[in-house]
């Protein structure tokens, strides 16, 4: 019987994770008692997800605030700190920020406007006009801010972030001073010691801000890369990706686990002889509508895959070989013209017309977001998730 299904995304539930569990076995017996319940079958290049945290767990790759304090001050030096472009999260930097000041004297917090590097809103672009300010050159202090545009929650959540990091701030013993810049070497205005607190342009900052006099730079991915006084640590990430666990405690993004990818793959072929891939995966790379959000607050999709996951999709676009090439054929002629031409497809696509309008994405971020989207961040208990038939095409019957 002809196949009538593509990909299937599957949420696996599974124990509640601790530190020191055996994750491979664990998700292994997982997938494979969830495929016995459910009547499915594990194939070959089904894809395994792992969410991060759960990686984490097992680890026990954890940090107090006191040893974010204690590394920031011994590396930015405790008195003055310029801590520039963090996004405005409960979960993700809140908690950090306590820690950072703790390890200082005094903050200057400089905020980007109108929105964080992942699309959380101070205030609306409509209002920066109407206000007749240049986000790209205009330099706004905290009373400059509140004359002009006052309190300001946000939509989704109900913080005014100005308020709540400015009190975390002076609650943490530190003096607090708010500046709202879209260029990084506004803050040298008032220090030379500077943390570097976004994401995905962190490099960049980092590369300005020494351009252009200071003395000191880091960034939040340069905090923690070794343990302090017993601490979690991620030698390459730092604090980034990390979340909140406790009101003292955060949750590092998980050190290296290639390791455990590889062991999963592996007992998984034992188990049903089918040659999976397994991924560990974080925040999806999409982006919402309404809220205007990037979910990516995480360094990066994927911090480990196995080998099959590398590269990108290579596809052909149905419609346009519908509208276009096969436009005269229709029916059993029209499906056997495509699936020719998929089967007949170069090895590599890129800059043929009929594959417009394809995903040109690393094949982690595409499948990373799905899974993501699939486990959610809440109370589903599925942070495992079992994609089937990702590389299947028309012709796969």
């Amino acid at each position: 019987m002809e196949r009538r299904t593509g990909t299937v995304s599957r949420g696996i539930r599974c124990p509640i994770i601790r530190k020191g569990d055996n994750l491979a076995r664990i998700v292994c017996d997982s997938v494979v008692e969830a495929a016995k319940a459910e009547g499915f079958s594990i194939r070959d290049r089904d894809v395994i997800g792992v969410t991060e945290s759960i990686v984490a767990r097992s680890q026990g790759n954890y940090a107090t605030i006191e040893a974010i304090a204690k590394d920031v001050k011994a590396k930015l030096g405790g008195g003055t700190i310029g801590v520039i472009f963090p996004i405005l999260s409960r979960n993700r930097f809140a908690i950090c920020l306590r820690g950072i000041a703790m390890g200082a004297k005094k903050i200057v917090l400089q905020l980007s406007y109108p929105s964080d590097e992942v699309g959380n809103h101070l205030v609306s672009p409509d209002r920066i006009d109407e206000a007749g300010i240049n986000p790209y050159s205009d330099v706004l202090t905290l009373s400059d801010y509140r004359r002009i545009f006052g309190e300001n929650k946000h939509e989704f959540t109900g913080v005014d972030y100005v308020d709540y990091y400015q009190k975390i701030i002076t609650e943490a013993g530190a003096e607090c001073e708010i500046i709202f810049a879209n260029h990084a070497q506004a803050v040298l205005k008032y220090t030379d010691s500077v943390l570097a607190c976004d994401i995905h342009t962190r490099n960049r900052t980092k590369k300005i801000l020494l351009a252009n006099g200071a003395k000191k730079v880091f960034g939040l991915d340069d905090i923690l890369t070794q343990s302090v006084d017993g601490s979690g640590y991620n030698e390459k990430f730092g604090l980034l990706g990390s979340n909140k666990s406790t009101e003292d405690t955060i949750k590092l993004f998980p050190k290296e686990c290639k390791d455990f990818v590889i062991e999963t793959q592996k007992l998984i072929l034992e188990a049903t002889g089918a040659h999976v891939e397994v991924m560990v995966y974080g925040d999806g790379a999409f982006k919402d509508p309404q809220g205007k959000i990037w979910e990516l607050a995480d360094p990066c999709v994927s911090p480990a895959f196995t080998d099959g996951l590398i590269g990108t999709p290579n596809e052909l676009k149905l419609k346009y070989l519908a509208d276009n090439d096969f436009k005269d054929l229709s029916g059993e002629a029209l499906k056997e013209a495509i699936s020719k031409r998929i089967k007949e497809k170069d090895a590599n696509l890129v800059g043929n017309m009929a594959s417009q309008g394809t995903t040109p994405r690393q094949l982690t971020d595409l499948i990373g977001s799905l899974c993501d989207l699939t486990s959610g961040s809440g109370d589903k208990g599925t942070p495992i998730v079992l994609v089937q038939g990702y590389f299947d095409n028309y012709t796969n019957c």
